[in-house]
Order: C-alpha cells, then structure tokens, then sequence
C-alpha cells in the first residue's frame, strides 16, 4: 500500500522508523509538513530511511496531500503531529476521503520499551507547564541522589542526517547541533542542573545510547504528544487558563486517559471555577489518576520586580506557546502586568519573518513570540525587539535571551517555577511512592 505520512518533523519521522520502514507492505511516498517554517522541500535521508528507499523519501507542504493520492496513488494518510483541533483532524480525514484515502491516527503502539523505569510528562496543549515540572522533577530526583537522563520530543529542523542521536551536556553541545531557540528553551534547564539530555531522530537509538548512563529515563514530551518511550508513570498537565481543552484538541484526550498523575497547572492564577472543570474532566476521562492542583511562581531574575512599575516593558514570550498553542499571554506578560509595568504593544513593529508570523496566527496577543527557528528568523527577533519603543525588555522565555538578541536595552529575564500547593496531594510524596516501586535508590 502507497503511504503519505503527515508530520511536522518530529513524530512523524518517529513513526516511519517504527511503523513502516521495514514493513514490506507499505511504501511510503511522502512525507508532508506544516507548522514549523521552513521544514518541507528537504529528503528524509537514505541513510535514514533504509535500503527499501535508495533515493531517502521527499518532505513536501501539507497542501500537496490530495495530489498525492491523485498522481501518485497514496490510499492511506497517517496522520503524526500534534496540538491541534479536533476539527483540524476531522479536516484533514475529509479531505483524504475525498480523494479515496483513508487517514490513520497511530496511538500507543509506537512506544518503545525501556528496560530502565521511565517517568513521563506530558500535557494537553503546549504551554501548560511541562518545563517548570521537568525542573522541579529533576531538583528533586537529584535531591534524592538519582540519576535522571531526559529524552526530548524531537525538534530536527536541520541536517537529518547529523541529528540521528543529539547529546545535550554542555554549551559546547549546543552550539555544536546550531540548536535554535526553541531547543535551548527545553536543553538548557539539564545543562544548568549538570543533567544530560538527548534528542534527534531515531529514537531506539536514542533510548539505548541514554540507558547506559541513567538509572531512570524522563520523557520530555513536546506540544500535546503522547510519549515515544512508554513510562511506568506518567504525568499530565492540563491548563485551567485553557480550561475543556483535552477534549477540544489532539491527542489530548489520549494523554489525560493515559495518565497516571493530572497536573492542574498554574492554579493559584486561574478561576477556581475553571480549576474545578479542569479536575472533574480528569476524573471522567482518567478515574484511575491522582489529581493534583499545582501553582506557578513567578520572579524577576537579577533585578527587583518593584524597579519594573511605571516602565515601558516589551514581553518575549515562547514562541510555540503563543503561536499555534493560541495563548495571549504567558509569564513575562502576567509580571509586567502584576509589577504596574506599561505594556507596550509590538506588533506595529514586527519585522520580516515574525511579521510573517503574526500573518500566520493572527490572535497573538501584545508581546513578541521568541520565535528562532533559522538564523533569520532570529535576526528579525533582533531587529523588532529594537524597533519597539520600550524601556526594557521582558523575557519569559527559560533562556539566555541576551546571548542571541542584542535589542539596545536591558533584557529582564523572568523565571517561573512549579510551587504545590497547601491543601493538596503532594506530587513530592508521588515521586517517593513511585521510586520505591520501582526499586530506585538506597
């Protein structure tokens, strides 16, 4: 059977490996992209792809997907991305339909199985919270005197070949991979913890090199995405700022029923109606799990929060988080807002590719998505933080801003951390219930 998997680099190629490169029943034409700028016209390499395909396998845009089945004969979609609607999907299913394909939606059996306990995080949109967890989680593995190795969603928007099997240890590494912003945002919380994280490709490979220097695996989910490696736990978070979001997007519901643990993240900020909508969906779809509301500090970090009323401020948020993850908002922006800074709106001046950007997701909200998927894009990053005219900027994004943009003004950095909650169950005692089960530590 003739195939076309839909992807947006990551899960996509994830499933190619693990489905159908060695299945002699299915020959896989094609693969599409969408969400990620500049990620189609490029091969899936031969190296990559195997002896079934000589010549590696095309990536092409989204829209080509009913030429496809027209000219080259695909009779099934598989459909291998994530954080988006339901609709989205149903769309896609139509229009495979109609041009007498079939899509397919590949679930759990594309997990790998570790043979070192797995613990995983996950979420029901981006921008839940899943790296202030990976945080806390990692602090309190190391507290407890256990090594924990991550294992990152893929984000190979480069050469495929050269990112088959990425270590992250180290600046030198990241430098090394030319990782753009969107990975330094996930790397960097390991290297400043002295942790190792891997990413890439090829995800057997992955998971075998990252065995042999861990007693335990993280797996570090990216958007919504279920876990490539399956985990003996598994968290959730869902976001009561974006409250019926598990059931409006996918594969969010998936994740919730799957999960060990729900994370009802950000919670001293959200409606205490919205937090309790929040938990009774997780105890309709996933009755089995423990639920626990959790908070989100915020802070300003190298300067007093206080310095920041009455100045001109633009926020930085993560990109991904306030692009197709539809937030308005996120932490630089509810600082600046609770600080009695001025909000200055930056749209008027976006420049090149972030202007493009904002064509693109037209409900971005008053601040600049940190968006630095190629070297251009992270000039025009440089160039609109400079041409807004504010006192400062507001970085909510977890890295380094200042080492990649030079705006002309001070660059405040604001950091956020996972915080429980009196009152609640405590995702610390979980931790402990579960590495006694699984035989980890002394």
């Amino acid at each position: 059977m003739r195939i076309a998997i839909l992807g947006a680099a990551g899960r996509d190629f994830h499933n190619f490996l693990v489905l159908y490169r060695d299945d002699p029943q299915a020959e896989v034409v094609a693969f599409t992209a969408t969400q990620i700028p500049g990620i189609e016209d490029r091969r899936f390499p031969p190296d990559l792809a195997g002896p079934r395909y000589p010549e590696g396998i095309p990536i092409v845009p989204e829209q080509d997907l009913e030429r496809l089945a027209l000219e080259q004969g695909v009779k099934q979609f598989v459909f291998s991305y994530s954080d988006v609607t339901v609709g989205h999907v149903a769309s896609l299913a139509a229009r495979a339909n109609a041009v007498g394909a079939d899509l397919v939606l590949p679930g759990t059996r594309t997990m790998l199985h570790s043979r070192k306990p797995v613990l995983g995080i996950g979420a029901v949109r981006t921008g839940c919270g899943k790296s202030q967890t990976t945080r806390y989680l990692l602090d309190l593995l190391g507290e407890r005197g256990l090594k924990a190795v991550g294992i990152r969603h893929p984000m190979p928007y480069g050469d495929l070949s050269a990112q088959v099997v990425q270590r992250f240890a180290s600046e030198e590494d990241l430098l090394r991979h030319r990782c753009t912003i969107e990975e330094r945002e996930e790397y960097e919380p390991y290297i400043a913890r002295g942790r190792v994280v891997y990413a890439g490709v090829d995800y057997a490979r992955i998971l075998a090199q990252a065995e042999e220097e861990a007693d335990l695996i993280l797996w570090d989910g990216g958007n919504n995405d279920l876990p490539f490696v399956e985990p003996d736990l598994h968290l959730v978070l869902m976001d009561p700022h974006r409250p019926g979001h598990a059931r409006a997007y996918w594969p969010s519901e998936a994740q919730v029923r799957l999960a060990d643990v729900v994370l009802i993240s950000k919670s001293g900020s959200a409606p205490a109606e919205a937090i309790e909508a929040e938990r009774a969906l997780a105890r309709e779809l996933a009755p089995r799990a423990e639920v626990i509301a959790v908070d989100s500090i915020l802070r300003t970090v190298d300067v007093d929060e206080a310095s920041l009323a009455g100045r001109r401020v633009v926020c930085v948020e993560d990109g991904p988080t306030t692009t197709h993850g539809g937030m308005a908002y996120g932490a630089a922006t509810l600082l600046a807002r609770r600080a009695g800074a001025v909000v200055v709106d930056p749209r008027p001046h976006f420049k090149g590719e972030i202007a493009e950007t904002y064509r693109k997701y037209p409900n971005i909200g008053p601040l600049v998505p940190a968006m630095g998927y190629s070297p251009d894009q992270v000039a025009d990053l440089d160039a609109t933080l400079k041409a807004v005219p504010a006192d400062l900027v507001l970085s909510g994004t977890p890295i380094d801003l200042a080492g990649l943009v030079h705006p002309g003004r001070p660059i405040v950095n604001v950091q956020y951390d996972l915080a429980e909650m009196h009152g609640q169950p405590s995702l610390a005692a979980t931790l402990d219930r579960w590495i006694a089960e699984m035989g980890l530590g002394g």
